[in-house]
C-alpha cells in the first residue's frame, strides 16, 4: 500500500531545522503536530549507523510545556505520583503524569531551569491545554504556555566527541539527566544528557528558532570525519532498549503500575497529585496485566497498526503487543505488550496472532533472555 505524501500548513508546527531535516527522509510522522523523520536510508542501515557513529535529529516534536510562578513546583507535583520537590536547577527526571483515574496522559522529561520555572519536554499527547486548564481550575500561581523550545539531538556513541568540539564546558562533566546553559558559536542552548535511544547522547534546546538551520550547519560540519548524518528515533533500537512509546505502550488507557513507569517514583509522597486515591487504590488492589519483553523467532513480523492480540500459557485472558520488529543483532523479533498478572514468568509461552497466521513466542527478560533464571 502507497502511503500518501503530507501536505504541510500552518496547522502543523514548523520545525527551525526541517530545511535540514527532511532531507533524505524517506519516511516521516507527525507527532505533537511536527513532522517526524522515522527513516533515512532504512530503518535497519539507520539503527547499525547509531550504533557505530553520531546522529543529528530533528526533535523539535518534543514540545515543551513551561510551568512558571510563585506555585510552580506545588502544580508540578501535582501532576505527577513522582517526587519533584528533590529535583533542583540543572536536574531532569522521568514522570508520569496522570488523570483523575491514574491513566498515564503522557510520560515526559521535566527539567527544573529554576525553583519557580520548569519545562515539560512530552511526549505525543496534548498536554499544554490540560495543564492550562488544571492550573487555572485549581486555583494555582502559574502561568503555563509553550515557550516555542525547539530541541536537536545528538545520540550514538561518537555524540560526546563531537559535543565536545561544540561547546566549551567539559562534557564528561554532564551527568546523566543532568544538564547545562551553553553556547556552540554565539547561540544559546540548554545541554542535556538525554535522549530517546539506547546509545547515548544529548539533547540541545534551541530558544532562537532562526538560528535553527545554522546550529544545524555547524554541527554537521564539526562531525563531517566522525560519519555524522541526519537520524530519527529508531524504532529496532527503541524496542530494544525497553523505551515506552506513549501512544502505542502506553495510553489514557493504562495505568503506570501495570506499564511499570512505577519504577521511576516511589508510593506515599508527601504532595498531593491528581489521580492519588485512584493509583492507591490500584496498588492496593493489584492490577490485571503487566507490561513485559516478547521474543518471536522466524521470519519478521511488522510493527503492528492496532495492537495485535496474544494468547499466553496458562491463562485464559488474553494479552496484547503494543510494539515489535526484528532484531538485526539478536536475530529474532523483539516485543513489547501486555500479558495477564498472573502469566508474566520468564519463559512463559505466548502466542501471537497475525492477519495471515500466528507464531509463538516466549516471554522475555531485560536482557532479552527467554531461559528462566536459577
Amino acid at each position: 500500500m502507497n502511503s500518501p505524501q503530507l501536505s504541510l500548513s500552518r496547522r502543523l508546527r514548523k520545525s527551525p531545522f526541517e530545511t535540514r531535516s527532511h532531507v533524505g527522509a524517506t519516511r516521516a510522522s507527525v507527532y505533537n503536530h511536527v513532522v517526524l523523520p522515522t527513516v533515512y536510508e532504512s530503518l535497519e542501515a539507520d539503527y547499525w549507523h547509531l550504533r557505530e557513529h553520531v546522529q543529528i535529529w530533528d526533535v523539535a516534536c518534543q514540545v515543551q510545556v513551561e510551568v512558571r510562578g510563585p506555585d510552580a513546583l506545588k502544580f508540578v507535583e501535582f501532576l505527577t505520583p513522582r517526587d519533584v520537590s528533590k529535583c533542583v536547577p540543572g536536574q531532569c527526571i522521568y514522570a508520569p503524569l496522570l488523570d483523575e483515574h491514574a491513566g498515564v496522559v503522557n510520560d515526559p522529561i521535566i527539567l527544573c531551569l529554576s525553583a519557580d520555572r520548569y519545562w515539560l519536554s512530552i511526549s505525543d499527547s496534548d498536554v499544554l491545554l490540560w495543564a492550562k486548564g488544571l492550573a487555572v481550575g485549581g486555583g494555582f500561581d502559574v502561568e503555563v504556555h509553550d515557550p516555542d523550545v525547539f530541541p536537536l539531538s545528538l545520540q550514538g556513541p561518537q555524540s560526546e566527541t563531537l559535543l565536545s568540539r561544540l561547546i566549551a564546558e567539559p562534557v564528561e562533566d554532564i551527568r546523566f539527566f543532568r544538564f547545562i546553559h551553553s553556547r556552540i558559536a554565539d547561540i544559546d542552548l540548554v545541554v542535556a544528557r538525554t535522549g530517546w535511544s539506547g546509545q547515548g547522547g544529548f539533547e540541545l534546546y534551541l530558544s532562537e528558532a532562526a538560528e535553527g538551520e545554522r546550529l544545524w550547519d555547524i554541527i554537521v560540519e564539526a562531525g563531517a570525519d566522525l560519519n555524522l548524518r541526519s537520524g530519527c528515533p529508531n524504532l529496532i533500537d527503541r524496542i530494544e532498549t525497553g523505551l515506552l512509546s506513549h501512544g502505542n505502550d502506553v495510553t489514557l488507557a493504562n495505568n503506570p503500575i501495570e506499564s511499570g513507569l512505577n519504577r521511576f517514583f516511589k508510593m506515599g509522597k508527601d504532595a498531593d497529585y491528581l489521580g492519588k486515591q485512584a493509583l492507591e487504590k490500584i496498588v492496593a488492589e493489584g492490577t490485571s496485566q503487566q507490561f513485559v519483553r516478547l521474543v518471536f523467532p522466524g521470519d519478521p513480523i511488522a510493527n503492528p497498526r492496532e495492537y495485535y492480540p496474544l494468547s499466553v500459557s496458562g491463562s485464559a485472558e488474553p494479552g496484547t503487543v503494543t510494539s515489535v520488529i526484528y532484531s538485526p543483532r539478536l536475530g529474532h523479533n523483539v516485543g513489547l505488550g501486555y500479558v495477564p498478572t498472573s502469566a508474566t514468568a520468564v519463559g512463559t509461552t505466548v502466542t501471537l496472532s497475525l492477519p495471515h497466521g500466528s507464531v509463538s513466542g516466549n516471554i522475555a527478560d531485560k536482557n532479552w533472555h527467554t531461559e528462566p533464571t536459577q
